[in-house]
């Protein structure tokens, strides 16, 4: 690498924030190398890498997900295109699962009312005898799924 960018530069060309690119940095999406001065110097290819954290945290992604993938992808350098299509594939996997979830909760959302949310004992198929309602307040079948 070159001279490198500050993370000034590093900050103004992506829009994070000084401290999202550092926190980026304790996750190793981004490996800084130090100049002359002991100044932390970025590549252009960390434009890259950041804006794909950005764009999958947009999805709903968060940095525990999105890190081990971009760990995985040579130092210092540009990915590359089939770096990023196993990238995307793994994602694109995730991302269809949701969609999945979505839909299914969508079109079971009518009975929702009995799942125990309000401890109603109004649903026989879905919580016969209020049996959700023993185990605690709040949606306990989501809960279920999503722990």
């Amino acid at each position: 690498m070159s001279t490198g960018l500050s993370i000034g530069d590093l900050s103004a060309r992506t829009g994070l924030a000084v401290s999202a690119i550092r926190f980026c940095e304790t996750h190793d999406i981004i490996k800084p190398v130090r100049n002359k001065g002991g100044h932390r110097r970025y590549g252009r290819h960390d434009i890259r890498r950041l804006s794909f954290v950005m764009a999958a945290q947009k999805l709903g992604f968060s940095l525990s997900e999105i890190a081990p993938h971009l760990r995985r992808l040579p130092d210092h350098k540009a990915p590359t295109k089939a770096d990023w299509t196993r990238i995307s594939g793994t994602f694109r996997q995730q991302i269809d699962s949701r969609i999945a979830a979505l839909k299914d909760l969508r079109d079971k959302l009518d009975g929702c009312i009995g799942c125990g949310c309000l401890s109603l004992k109004s649903c026989a198929l879905y919580n016969p005898a209020d049996i959700k309602g023993r185990d605690g307040p709040g949606p306990r079948n989501l809960r279920a799924t999503t722990a």
